[in-house]
């Protein structure tokens, strides 16, 4: 039986760090994202056997790993947000791209919501950003454009402590596109200094099945653990070149920022 055709889909593919100064440091790892349709996951949780939508299942999404983190619907919460800055969808579909929870595990420290019009039109990304200590904040950006089949870029900047080696200040750089054959984000986090950190992960899309779910599994096993785990591997190789942590500030008070110039924001030189 063909599986059938739905905008919800796999990306297996790469992530890669690079940080740039005071001394350079990188690292690449093997991932892989859902990239799901929120009004797609009633289907998806009755269609596939490997995959669940709020049970526990090999592969599973929960919209308590998400918004609010309360486990209520989604969709209100990402409209309420647009609606603050003056954007409605109309009926528009909202798709999310994130790590699966694996074995009822999840950790992602970057989910990307992109929210477009009823007309086909991209109107908004939230980038949502956690960290290693529970906490969450989001980046709500307006899209004006980009030109069919051009990368969009977007900047915006920076409220949310990540990773202890950097202050909360700078700038965050974005370039992406909608995900289609191909995924490909990149982030750059940069300052008056110039490019601090770049991040990029890079996949191609393959179809959410449960075949493909079994062969992530093989290829892929224990992602979460690994994500978790290469964190603090590298923090500790941070550590020991002569990084040290800077204090942690209490979050944002809004769960979501929605800075109305981001968009407009100059771009960093390149690196």
């Amino acid at each position: 039986m063909s599986t059938p055709a739905t905008a919800s889909a796999l990306y297996p593919g790469r992530v890669m760090h690079r940080r740039l100064r005071p001394f350079v440091h990188g690292f690449r790892y093997r991932v892989f994202s859902l990239y799901l349709d929120l009004d797609e996951l009633p289907g998806l949780d009755r269609r596939l056997r490997l995959f669940s939508h709020n049970r526990w299942n090999l592969f599973g999404f929960r919209d308590r790993d998400h918004g609010p983190r309360d486990g209520g619907p989604l969709r209100p919460w990402i409209e309420r947000h647009l609606a603050a800055a003056g954007i409605d969808l109309e009926g528009g579909p909202v798709r999310l791209l994130c790590f699966p929870r694996v074995l009822g595990y999840v950790f992602d420290p970057l989910s990307v919501w992109f929210c477009f019009h009823a007309d086909g039109g991209l109107r908004a990304i939230l980038y949502e950003v956690s960290n290693t200590f529970g906490q969450r904040h989001g980046y709500l950006l307006p899209v004006d454009g980009p030109a069919p089949g051009e990368p969009l870029e977007q900047a915006t900047a920076k409220r949310f402590y990540v990773s202890p080696f950097f202050a909360v200040d700078g700038r965050y750089d974005f370039r992406l596109a909608v995900p289609g054959d191909r995924l490909a984000v990149g982030i750059r986090l940069g300052d008056s200094a110039g490019p601090a950190l770049v991040a990029r992960q890079t996949g191609r899309r393959r179809p959410l099945s449960d075949a493909a779910l079994a062969r992530l599994f093989v290829t892929h096993p224990l992602m979460t653990l690994k994500v978790i785990g290469a964190i603090h591997w590298q923090a500790l190789r941070l550590w020991l070149k002569g990084a040290r942590p800077t204090p942690r500030p209490a979050p944002p008070v809004a769960e979501v920022s929605i800075p109305p110039a981001a968009a407009t924001a100059p771009r960093l030189a390149a690196e």
